[in-house]
């Protein structure tokens, strides 16, 4: 047994109460930095109309491959340079024009592409507002700008979706830009097993991991430049759930205000939209 000298053991009892006031005002410090980064990120996305060009590399199970996106107020374009690693074939070019041109002449294809991007930024707002509650926080440091944050389940915190149930079992770092009060990486890991229906209907193993990193690409301009998605599990028939993804976006340039979907397309068929990025096209 640990003794402090010049102490009595009765005076420590006395202490505990104004240490644990202590952590809790901690943690009350730590939620409040967390609840005011999720408002700024949810009101300046909301308020954000700015188009931007960049360079996309996804890598999945399935895919790998690097394009380029240019983003249009009818819907956004890409253009393939890379997949598995090598230059596009010619088909592989062709079928990436075809693509294009169906989005220019279809309404329809745009509208669903538009309804894909609302439903999962509406997604990501829903979680994002069950961070202050979802987890107990604490202050790790501050540090040139950068407030570290860590968080862990909070037991009373009751998950009001499937999705949620994954978030709130997590326990991992947030860091925010301090000046700002902007997130800058959000880094999780899942401490248990979740299940669906007492296990009938599915799970989600333990030990699943995400990170998020976002950069300001321009003034005031926050996006996502890295997202590590490693979280597997089974559903009905065995068939595997979750996802195995790593997306990592780099030379954010803004979008000229004259271009619109047709002018982009033109980009895209002439080399211009690479030229702009600095990319040089090659072929197979």
């Amino acid at each position: 047994m640990i003794r402090y000298p010049g102490l009595k053991w009765w005076p420590l009892f006395a202490l505990a109460p104004l240490a644990w006031a202590a952590h809790a005002q901690s943690d009350q410090d730590a939620r409040a930095i967390v609840r005011k980064v999720v408002d700024n990120e949810i009101r300046f996305e909301a308020a954000d109309h700015s188009r931007w060009m960049y360079k996309d590399s996804y890598k999945s199970p399935t895919t790998n491959t690097v394009k380029l996106v240019i983003q249009c107020p009818e819907a956004n374009l890409s253009q393939l340079i890379e997949i598995d690693g090598h230059a596009p074939s010619a088909q592989d070019r062709q079928n990436n024009l075809n693509h294009v041109q169906q989005l220019i002449n279809d309404a329809g294809l745009r509208a669903k592409q538009r309804r894909a991007e609302a439903h999962d930024g509406q997604q990501a707002d829903e979680l994002m507002k069950l961070l202050p509650n979802a987890f107990i926080w604490h202050i790790v440091n501050r540090n040139e700008g950068t407030i570290t944050l860590a968080y862990r389940p909070d037991p009373n915190f009751s998950p009001p979706s499937m999705s949620a149930r994954v978030l709130a079992a997590m326990s991992g770092t947030l860091t925010v830009a301090e000046r700002e009060m902007r997130l800058k990486t959000l880094n999780g890991k899942l401490m248990k097993s979740v299940e669906f229906g007492w296990g009938l209907l599915g799970h989600i193993d333990a030990g699943g991991t995400f990170q998020i990193m976002r950069d300001e690409v321009g003034p005031g301009i926050w996006q996502i430049t890295q997202t590590h998605v490693h979280i597997s599990g089974h559903a009905l028939f065995f068939k595997t759930i979750g996802d195995q993804e790593d997306e990592i976006t780099s030379d954010w340039k803004p979008v000229p205000q004259d271009v619109d979907m047709k002018k982009a397309a033109q980009m895209i068929r002439s080399g211009e939209l690479a030229r702009e990025m600095g990319v040089k096209l090659e072929s197979r």
